[in-house]
């Protein structure tokens, strides 16, 4: 028998506001903080405190749910999902439940097969809980609580179960990570736990409308280890039903190193954490007024550009579509573009993409803190377009740029690596090569054309590089082509 997954995914976004949820605590980086330095009464859950919602993060969420056209509800509730666990202070964390901030939008995607709508079923918001640090130490095991990360404010989008394999399940949420960074609601970092997925998977006969026993996996943040687990999970699911098991309603955890998911507990139900209305905060208001200002402040979203990326700068999709995936790298190429007057905007788009992407990877840099402004690297590709450097010369001078933040004009003329097209000096150099190695030219004329090749290899290292490619080449056809005669 055939088997269909069916896959919907529950994604935590951390908002990127100055402050907590519900007080007065700032957001610290959880990768240079100290631990427990940003936690209040409020935050750590002491009796008595009261909360105050966030403004700010209302608005980021806003942002989210309009992007996603969703249908935001006049009124939401705020409610106490109640559970035990560590780093959870209060014993029951505020979230939003029978009436969220915004319900019933859409989500573009695409997929392997072409572009789908992917439905939302919800957005809302939340409080993070804090962090547990597990230690062995001295043959004793034990945990570490921080609650620096305990009411941050979190947005939670709940799709419906409309995908059906790995691949669709990265797209999207690449995609709504992409949202997010473009109406600046978070900042998507997965490795710092800005963005955690959790997938629930279930599968079916093919062809069948019913659904599944689901599985969800927790918090997995990369979009390889969320594609691994979910293929693991289909894997082991359609495996256990034709052993004529049954899948056990479960959660489960993502082993990276092995490739595997492990059992966690049995999977809850909504009544297991006995929600009810947050008697602490009132019901939360939105008006129409507030909506509409958000939604005619939204930025051009990434689907939108993609395709504007392509008929503007006529960029295959493929570069598209990486320039597209973070707003800060297409407005820097888009910038870049602005500021050329010779080279191609394609151009600026594979440097950006190539060069610049692989530079950022080596040096743990983000796009902002490099020293090459746009303007900079236009001047640059207009310098190799007009023939002043070379390909080569050009990818040494951007990574001193890259270094030192010189203008590249100033690296060219310092040390001396302007294009020579001097037509003169270019005949003697491939007329010194040519007589420097007789065994090559004897292989030539004897038929082995390819030899031709090794020849401007030679030329241009003897040129170091400086010598105007064009040149050399049809200076090396002219006198390969009169040693016949």
């Amino acid at each position: 028998m055939r088997y269909e997954p069916v896959i919907g995914l529950e994604v935590h976004a951390e908002l990127a506001t100055r402050t907590k949820m519900f007080c007065a605590c700032p957001v610290v980086d959880p990768t240079c903080s100290r631990p427990n330095e940003a936690v209040c009464p409020v935050c750590s859950g002491l009796p008595g405190v009261l909360p105050v919602v966030n403004r700010q993060a209302v608005e980021l969420a806003l942002r989210v749910a309009l992007a996603l056209g969703c249908r935001v509800n006049r009124v939401s509730l705020f409610a106490r999902k109640n559970y035990f666990y560590p780093d959870l202070p209060k014993g029951y964390q505020i979230s939003q439940y029978e009436e969220p901030l915004a319900v019933e939008g859409r989500l573009p995607i695409e997929t392997p097969t072409g572009w789908r709508e992917i439905r939302i079923r919800r957005v809302h918001l939340e409080e993070d809980t804090g962090k547990l640090t597990h230690v062995r130490k001295d043959g004793e095991e034990y945990s570490l609580v921080d609650l620096n990360r305990a009411g941050v404010p979190l947005l939670e989008i709940v799709s419906e179960p409309d995908l059906h394999s790995a691949a669709e399940v990265r797209a999207y949420a690449q995609a709504l990570r992409a949202v997010l960074r473009y109406v600046g609601a978070s900042s998507g970092d997965m490795e710092k736990g800005a963005l955690r997925i959790e997938p629930n998977i279930s599968i079916r006969p093919e062809g069948s409308s019913s659904f599944g026993t689901r599985v969800e996996i927790k918090n997995l943040n990369s979009f390889r280890a969320l594609e691994r687990a979910v293929a693991y999970q289909i894997e082991r699911q359609t495996q256990t039903l034709q052993a004529g098991l049954p899948v056990a309603q479960e959660t489960v955890g993502w082993d990276e190193a092995a490739g595997v998911t492990f059992s966690q507990r049995s999977k809850e139900e909504a009544h297991d954490y006995r929600y009810f209305p947050e008697p602490d905060l009132p019901p939360l208001v939105v008006e129409e007024e507030w909506i509409a200002s958000v939604h005619a402040a939204l930025p051009e979203l990434p689907w939108a550009r993609l395709e504007r990326l392509q008929r503007q700068y006529d960029l295959p999709v493929v570069d598209a579509r990486l320039l597209v995936d973070d707003p800060a790298v297409a407005d820097y190429f888009e910038a870049t573009a602005a500021a050329l007057r010779s080279a191609p905007a394609r151009m600026a788009a594979n440097w950006v993409t190539g060069e610049l992407f692989a530079w950022l990877n080596q040096s743990g840099q983000s796009l902002g803190q490099i020293r090459v402004s746009p303007r900079g690297l236009a001047a640059l590709l207009d310098l190799m377009a007009q023939g002043t450097v070379t390909l080569n010369t050009g990818k040494a001078v951007l990574a001193e740029m890259l270094q030192s933040g010189a203008d590249a004009s100033e690296i060219i003329r310092s040390r001396g690596l302007e294009q020579v097209s001097d037509a003169a000096w270019i005949a003697d150099l491939v007329r010194e090569t040519l007589r420097s190695n007789p065994a090559e030219v004897e292989k030539y004329l004897s038929g082995k054309e390819t030899v031709a090749n090794w020849f401007y290899g030679q030329v241009m290292r003897a040129a170091r590089g400086r010598a105007n490619p064009q040149v050399v080449q049809e200076e090396l056809q002219r006198q390969l082509k009169a040693l016949k005669r």
